[in-house]
Protein backbone atom coordinates (compact mmCIF):
# COMPACT_ATOMS: atom_id res chain seq x y z
CA UNK A 1 0.00 0.00 0.00
CA UNK A 2 1.07 3.32 -0.65
CA UNK A 3 2.04 5.92 2.83
CA UNK A 4 -1.62 7.50 2.11
CA UNK A 5 -4.46 5.37 4.52
CA UNK A 6 -5.72 3.24 2.43
CA UNK A 7 -10.04 3.59 2.07
CA UNK A 8 -11.74 0.96 3.60
CA UNK A 9 -13.67 0.36 -0.13
CA UNK A 10 -10.42 0.53 -1.55
CA UNK A 11 -8.95 -2.28 0.82
CA UNK A 12 -12.23 -4.17 -0.36
CA UNK A 13 -11.79 -3.58 -4.16
CA UNK A 14 -7.92 -4.91 -3.93
CA UNK A 15 -8.96 -8.05 -2.34
CA UNK A 16 -11.56 -8.81 -4.41
CA UNK A 17 -9.47 -7.92 -7.60
CA UNK A 18 -6.74 -11.12 -5.89
CA UNK A 19 -9.80 -13.47 -6.06
CA UNK A 20 -11.09 -12.42 -9.85
CA UNK A 21 -7.22 -12.31 -10.73
CA UNK A 22 -6.67 -15.55 -12.81
CA UNK A 23 -3.03 -15.07 -14.15
CA UNK A 24 -0.40 -16.41 -11.13
CA UNK A 25 1.84 -13.77 -11.50
CA UNK A 26 -0.43 -10.91 -11.06
CA UNK A 27 -2.69 -12.79 -8.58
CA UNK A 28 0.92 -12.91 -6.43
CA UNK A 29 1.53 -9.07 -6.82
CA UNK A 30 -2.06 -8.31 -5.77
CA UNK A 31 -1.51 -10.80 -2.56
CA UNK A 32 1.47 -8.63 -1.80
CA UNK A 33 0.16 -5.46 -2.51
CA UNK A 34 -3.27 -6.50 -0.22
CA UNK A 35 -1.93 -8.53 2.09
CA UNK A 36 0.69 -8.78 4.78
CA UNK A 37 3.34 -11.40 4.95
CA UNK A 38 1.80 -12.51 7.99
CA UNK A 39 -1.72 -12.77 6.81
CA UNK A 40 -4.39 -15.69 7.22
CA UNK A 41 -7.69 -16.21 5.82
CA UNK A 42 -10.27 -18.57 7.81
CA UNK A 43 -13.66 -19.50 6.18
CA UNK A 44 -16.34 -22.66 7.34
CA UNK A 45 -14.55 -24.61 4.56
CA UNK A 46 -10.62 -23.10 4.30
CA UNK A 47 -8.08 -21.52 6.36
CA UNK A 48 -4.44 -20.49 4.59
CA UNK A 49 -1.81 -18.46 6.08
CA UNK A 50 1.10 -16.78 4.21
CA UNK A 51 0.85 -15.65 0.73
CA UNK A 52 1.68 -19.14 -0.86
CA UNK A 53 -1.58 -20.29 0.97
CA UNK A 54 -3.66 -17.34 0.04
CA UNK A 55 -2.48 -17.84 -3.31
CA UNK A 56 -3.13 -21.59 -3.44
CA UNK A 57 -7.22 -21.52 -2.15
CA UNK A 58 -7.65 -18.44 -4.47
CA UNK A 59 -6.62 -20.61 -7.45
CA UNK A 60 -8.67 -23.52 -6.28
CA UNK A 61 -11.63 -21.84 -5.13
CA UNK A 62 -11.32 -20.49 -9.30
CA UNK A 63 -10.85 -23.79 -10.55
CA UNK A 64 -14.00 -25.00 -8.58
CA UNK A 65 -16.17 -22.43 -10.30
CA UNK A 66 -14.43 -21.47 -13.63
CA UNK A 67 -15.77 -18.57 -14.87
CA UNK A 68 -17.74 -17.16 -12.46
CA UNK A 69 -16.22 -13.92 -10.69
CA UNK A 70 -16.54 -11.89 -6.85
CA UNK A 71 -18.24 -8.88 -6.70
CA UNK A 72 -18.98 -6.39 -3.53
CA UNK A 73 -22.55 -6.20 -2.40
CA UNK A 74 -23.11 -2.80 -1.02
CA UNK A 75 -20.87 -0.64 1.05
CA UNK A 76 -17.93 -1.44 2.61
CA UNK A 77 -17.88 -0.67 6.41
CA UNK A 78 -14.59 0.30 8.19
CA UNK A 79 -13.77 1.81 11.84
CA UNK A 80 -9.79 2.03 12.92
CA UNK A 81 -8.47 -1.46 11.79
CA UNK A 82 -11.75 -3.25 11.50
CA UNK A 83 -13.42 -4.11 8.27
CA UNK A 84 -16.47 -5.52 7.45
CA UNK A 85 -17.94 -5.98 4.32
CA UNK A 86 -19.74 -8.47 1.59
CA UNK A 87 -19.56 -10.37 -1.04
CA UNK A 88 -21.40 -12.70 -4.12
CA UNK A 89 -20.15 -15.13 -6.09
CA UNK A 90 -21.50 -15.87 -9.62
CA UNK A 91 -21.41 -14.77 -13.54
CA UNK A 92 -21.18 -11.05 -14.39
CA UNK A 93 -22.03 -8.27 -16.26
CA UNK A 94 -19.97 -5.59 -15.94
CA UNK A 95 -18.75 -5.01 -12.35
CA UNK A 96 -21.76 -6.84 -11.17
CA UNK A 97 -22.94 -10.38 -10.50
CA UNK A 98 -26.17 -11.25 -13.00
CA UNK A 99 -29.03 -13.05 -11.48
CA UNK A 100 -28.99 -15.14 -8.92
CA UNK A 101 -25.28 -15.69 -7.39
CA UNK A 102 -24.41 -19.32 -6.57
CA UNK A 103 -22.03 -18.14 -2.89
CA UNK A 104 -22.89 -15.33 -0.65
CA UNK A 105 -21.09 -14.00 1.74
CA UNK A 106 -19.60 -11.55 4.25
CA UNK A 107 -16.09 -11.26 5.73
CA UNK A 108 -14.53 -8.94 8.30
CA UNK A 109 -10.94 -8.16 8.30
CA UNK A 110 -8.24 -7.20 11.05
CA UNK A 111 -5.60 -4.98 9.04
CA UNK A 112 -1.92 -4.69 9.63
CA UNK A 113 -0.25 -1.41 10.63
CA UNK A 114 0.49 -0.72 7.31
CA UNK A 115 -3.20 -0.86 6.17
CA UNK A 116 -2.63 -4.12 4.33
CA UNK A 117 -4.90 -7.25 5.32
CA UNK A 118 -3.59 -9.18 8.69
CA UNK A 119 -6.07 -11.30 8.67
CA UNK A 120 -9.56 -12.02 6.99
CA UNK A 121 -12.77 -14.29 8.57
CA UNK A 122 -15.32 -15.01 6.17
CA UNK A 123 -19.17 -16.35 6.71
CA UNK A 124 -20.82 -17.91 3.78
CA UNK A 125 -24.67 -16.75 3.89
CA UNK A 126 -25.36 -18.64 0.55
CA UNK A 127 -23.41 -21.73 -0.71
CA UNK A 128 -24.31 -24.10 -3.97
CA UNK A 129 -26.16 -27.03 -3.06
CA UNK A 130 -23.93 -29.90 -3.24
Amino acid sequence: MTDATPTPAAIADLYIAAWNETDPQRRRALIALGWSEDASYLDPLAGVSGHDGLDALIDAVQRQFPGLRFSLLGAVDGYGDRLRFSWALGPVDGDAVAGDPVARGTDFALLAADGRLRSVTGFLDQMPVA
